[in-house]
């Protein structure tokens, strides 16, 4: 794909790797950004990287009004003397699957990819180098035909930007309080759950939100039917050591299919130990807490890599897990796949794309 780079005349400041630390992730952004249209009959065109800035969008488009909107989020790291992504290509094949669902023109996954590979070289020098640092990649798409009728849009944008960002979670690795969300529902078998569609999210913040003011880090959603089944936290997976397996819940169609989900298992597995991907009660696993054999908890994702959960709070019923300290388990994982991301660790399954 042909691609127009018009670089920016007022380059901004770029944050320290202290300064990181005090900046909220995601609220910080690059000089650049990717855009590329789409109209129906034409396909996918114009693709360019121009300086960032707001973007002009018609009142009466129908992302706005219908949320046919979804996203993406990988990273950028420096790994060793060279520019890397982690498992980028995952990434852009789960996009065409929202795509699907949402009624979004495919893109062209490889091409698509190396554009993003372009932006990310022309702000190569946004991407932190300290512990826990990287370059957070943001693809997403819109729908901007401006109609108000229900139905599809025949008119899109593909937009990337990029956020250098320290950590998820201002206590990194120390272990948090996770509140069991058993009224509001987020998702549903048959629904948009398995996509990362804006409306998903939207639909989790009251809860988010509650939990917040409660004293808890994230929400721990369960089946939209039976409000039953464990499925995932806010914006990453869930996994669970029980007597020696680490356990995640299955995909059943209202569960993301997380790029570092996918990492754990895979990781997991490479060291001979069993990873189960199945249905978790979340009376099962209250049970097994209870008899000793749930010993570690912790969440999977991009923004966060790894985070334990050291408390675990379904109504009445406190889950405390390995003291409330990160688990030999959960350091092992985490510090494989950073590791990797890093160029400090091998990549034996050549999860790392060269950006430069």
């Amino acid at each position: 794909m042909e691609m127009l780079i018009e670089k920016t005349t007022k380059p901004k400041h770029i944050p320290t790797s202290d300064e990181l630390g005090g900046i909220t992730f995601g609220t910080v952004f690059t000089d650049h950004m990717l855009i590329i249209d789409y109209i129906e009959g034409k396909g996918w065109h114009d693709a360019r990287i121009v300086p960032y800035g707001p973007i002009s969008l018609d009142p009466a488009a129908c992302g706005l009004h219908y949320g046919q909107l979804i996203f993406e989020g990988l990273k950028a790291y420096k790994a060793m003397d060279s520019v890397v992504m982690f498992r980028p290509e995952q990434n852009m094949a789960r996009m065409n699957e929202s795509c699907d669902r949402m009624c979004i023109p495919p893109i062209n996954e490889g091409e698509t990819l190396e554009t993003i590979a372009e932006l990310v070289r022309v702000d190569s020098a946004w991407i932190p180098s300290a512990p826990g640092t990287a370059l957070y990649v943001r693809p997403f798409i819109y729908a901007n035909e401006p109609i108000l009728a229900v139905r599809p849009s025949k008119t899109f944008t593909f937009a990337t930007i990029l956020a250098p960002v320290g950590l998820y979670f201002k206590g990194g690795l120390v272990p948090t309080k996770i509140f069991v969300e058993d009224n509001y529902v987020r998702a549903v078998r048959g629904g948009t759950g398995f996509t990362k569609c804006a409306g998903n999210y939207a639909a989790a913040m009251k809860s988010q939100k509650e939990a917040g003011e409660a004293g808890y880090a994230q929400v721990l959603w369960l089946d939209g039917a039976e409000r039953k089944y464990i499925e995932e936290v806010g914006a990453m997976n869930i996994f669970f050591v029980i007597d020696g397996e680490v356990v995640t819940p299955e995909l059943n169609g209202s569960i993301l299919s997380g790029v570092t989900r996918k990492s754990v298992i895979e990781v997991v597995r490479s060291w001979g130990m069993q990873a189960r991907e199945r249905a978790i009660s979340i009376q099962e696993l209250a049970d097994a807490h209870k008899e000793g054999r749930a010993t570690e908890a912790f969440c999977a994702g991009t923004a966060a890599v790894i985070s334990p959960i050291g408390e675990l709070k379904w109504r009445d019923n406190v889950m405390i897990f390995n003291d409330r300290k990160i688990g030999a388990t959960t350091q092992r994982i985490y510090d494989e796949i950073t590791g990797i991301q890093t160029g400090a660790v091998p990549d034996k399954f050549g999860w790392l794309y060269k950006v430069s």
